[in-house]
């Protein structure tokens, strides 16, 4: 079965961005980008409606330490 999550498992969402788009710096996506990639991503199951800045911060940030990781 394949992993689900929500918009509160940031190191997840971190973890499927960098293998999904290991070429994009992440602190250079916007907020709409993000969140668009997030919704995107098989496996997510939260409500598009429910995210909010800080919580879009706090996946940026998972995502940046992955990122930074991969180098």
């Amino acid at each position: 079965m394949a992993v689900e999550f929500d918009w509160t498992d940031s190191e997840e969402i971190g973890i499927q961005l960098q293998e999904k788009y290991p070429e994009i710096e992440p602190y250079s996506v916007r907020f709409t980008d993000l969140h668009k990639y997030v919704t995107g991503l098989p496996g997510f199951v939260g409500d598009p409606a429910k995210s909010n800045e800080g919580i879009l911060e706090a996946i940026q940030t998972a995502w940046n330490e992955e990122y930074e990781d991969a180098k």
